[in-house]
C-alpha cells in the first residue's frame, strides 16, 4: 500500500504464509493467507509491489487476502485509510488516528463504519473533545432497537455501558451510544 521494508515474511499459525511491511509513515500492514511469497525479510518495497500470491494457507476458509493495518501496534480499520473500489486510492495524505478508529466494537464487517476520519490536527482535537452522545431509555425500548437506531452494534452498546445483552433496562436510564 505504501513504500516500506518487509519486517516479516514467514508462516504464522493462524494467518499461514504472511508478509508484514513496516512503512515510513508509522503504519504496518499485514498480508496473510498467501499461497506463495514474493518477498523476503528486509526487502525494500514500493507501493504496488508484488508481495505474494493470495491463497488459503493457515486458518482460511477460502482463497482470499487477509489485510490488517496498525499504527504503533494498534489495529485500524483499513476502510478509514483506503477507498476499496476500482481506484483503490489512499483517502488522504494526512490522517489523524483517533480512538474511534481503533475500537473494533464500533466496526461491522457487513457495513462500512460511520466514523469521519480527521485530516488535520484541529479536526482530531475537536473530535476528541466532542461530548458523549447519550440515549434515554423509553417505554418499549430494548438494547437491540437502541443499537439499531443509533447505528452501533449491540456488542458495542453493551461494552460502552458495561452491561450484557440480557441486562434489564429501566425507563429513564441513560446509555452511552457513541
Amino acid at each position: 500500500m505504501f513504500d516500506g521494508v518487509v519486517r516479516f515474511a514467514n508462516y504464522s499459525s493462524g494467518h499461514g504464509r504472511s508478509v508484514v511491511v513496516r512503512h515510513f509513515n508509522g503504519l504496518e500492514t499485514v498480508y496473510a493467507h498467501l499461497s506463495r511469497y514474493g518477498v523476503k525479510e528486509n526487502d525494500s518495497v514500493v507501493a504496488g509491489s508484488y508481495l505474494g500470491k493470495g491463497g488459503t494457507s493457515g486458518n482460511a476458509r477460502g482463497s482470499h487476502l487477509h489485510l490488517e493495518v496498525s499504527y504503533q501496534g494498534i489495529q485500524i480499520n483499513p476502510e478509514y485509510l483506503l477507498q476499496f473500489n476500482d481506484t483503490n486510492e489512499v483517502l488522504n495524505n494526512e490522517i489523524w488516528i483517533t480512538r474511534d478508529m481503533t475500537r473494533p466494537e464500533l466496526h461491522n464487517s457487513k457495513r462500512k463504519g460511520t466514523i469521519d476520519v480527521p485530516t488535520s490536527e484541529t479536526e482530531a482535537l475537536a473530535k476528541a473533545n466532542k461530548p458523549k452522545k447519550m440515549y434515554t431509555v423509553k417505554r418499549g425500548d430494548n438494547l437491540s432497537r437502541i443499537a439499531s437506531r443509533n447505528h452501533i452494534s449491540l456488542a458495542a452498546l453493551c461494552k460502552l455501558n458495561n452491561i450484557n445483552k440480557k441486562s434489564t433496562l429501566r425507563i429513564g436510564q441513560k446509555l452511552h451510544v457513541n
